[in-house]
């Protein structure tokens, strides 16, 4: 039997086309600051598992840290189901909900080496002034969303502002954790910045910061930081005590040399010179395994994480996510800065982890959310 060439093509499969549809859509979806991510953590997992192979014989912190991760991912695949303007509709909620935190930290916090920044639930623990900082951006994003102040922003005009971010920083700095403290003021000063300020305004705060300097650092600090400071300033006038830290942390980094001693080979970790080297200073065994190349390379990946984190800034058509996406990105970049400035010896030394390097499950948390949080805003078309 013959069929005509005029006879009709066989009916396409909807069901077949939807499919291509959705690949083709996913094809489009921007992945590259989760895939950064999960480079960037597992450097820091392997890194962890050099740090801690010594005093840690069960590898306990470096399974802990790969559950934290776990638990962030899944977040991640929810975070995404949902469009990012939803956190704008629960700002407030989220930034009073963790102020109560931070306030029951201090009432029935659990205290660790001097410091109250714990909340226990069994054996399960959590440090509220981490989520703080994503609180805050979400907050002030909201806060901003609507202002169409022009000519840069005056003193009323920053007031609440400064107000929301006081609150915070001033019941941190109780617990006492400076280091996070200036982290919230760093985000919030340089959100201000980015929002544009009169003249004046910053001329008048740059006086009050210069007056203010002597009057914090003798009335406003603790004594062991200002102790911090004169150690920064001049480590070997207490060599074997406030200045340690930042000595053994400089000998770490520039035993180093140019390719590094080798993966788990690096003195002043495996033999526990180098204090707390498994959370503030993890930096340093990097830069003793790995040398100035490894450096350079974990550098270039933080680098390239920056850039795409502002793109999503760039490219944001809708003022709430610009602003959200920047404060996120702000709070990254002090985070490696200061990090990275202290462990050299170029910065006093404070507690300021490093993003996806450091030991701590509310950190690692907090950075994965934010990651999720911008890859939403960067893929917005396909979220509901």
């Amino acid at each position: 039997m013959t069929h005509s060439w005029m006879e009709s093509p066989a009916p396409i499969d909807e069901s077949t086309m939807r499919v291509g549809m959705y690949e083709e859509e996913l094809k489009k979806f921007n992945w590259s600051l989760i895939i950064l991510e999960i480079v960037l953590f597992g450097v820091g997992l392997m890194n962890l598992y050099s740090a801690t192979g010594v005093q840690d014989k069960s590898l306990g912190l470096y399974k802990q840290q790969l559950i934290w991760f776990g638990i962030g991912m899944a977040i991640t695949l929810l975070t995404l189901l949902v469009h990012y303007s939803l956190l704008s509709r629960v700002a407030y909620v989220i930034y009073f909900a963790n102020l109560l935190l931070l306030v029951a930290v201090l009432v029935a916090g659990k205290a660790t080496l001097g410091a109250k920044r714990w909340i226990g639930f069994g054996s399960f623990r959590v440090q509220p002034s981490e989520f703080m900082k994503l609180s805050l951006v979400i907050c002030l994003a909201k806060y901003f969303e609507n202002d169409r102040t022009v000519g840069g922003l005056g003193f009323k005009d920053l007031l609440i502002p400064a107000l929301l971010a006081a609150l915070p920083a001033g019941l941190i700095m109780l617990q006492p954790d400076l280091g996070t403290a200036l982290i919230i003021l760093l985000t919030f000063g340089t959100l201000m910045l980015f929002l544009k300020l009169r003249p004046r305004v910053i001329l008048t705060l740059a006086v009050c910061a210069v007056v203010a300097l002597p009057v914090v650092y003798q009335f406003g600090l603790k004594p062991y930081q200002r102790q911090r400071i004169v150690s920064f300033l001049d480590p070997m006038a207490d060599p074997k005590g406030s200045g340690y830290n930042s000595i053994q942390s400089m000998i770490a980094v520039g035993s180093g040399q140019l390719v590094g001693k080798g993966y788990r080979k690096g003195t002043q970790s495996q033999l526990n010179f180098l204090p707390e080297h498994h959370t503030d200073f993890i930096f340093s065994v990097f830069s003793e395994e790995w040398g100035f190349v490894g450096c350079i390379i974990l550098v270039g990946l933080y680098l390239a994480f920056m850039l795409n984190g502002m793109s999503v800034a760039y490219q944001s058509h809708d003022k709430f996510g610009i602003l959200l996406a920047l404060g996120i990105m702000t709070i990254f970049f002090w985070h490696i800065f200061i990090n990275m400035g202290m462990v050299m010896g170029l910065l006093p030394i404070v507690g300021v982890p490093l993003p996806f390097m450091s030991y701590g499950g509310s950190s690692l948390m907090t950075s994965v959310v934010c990651v999720a949080i911008l890859t939403n805003i960067a893929n917005k078309k396909f979220m509901f």
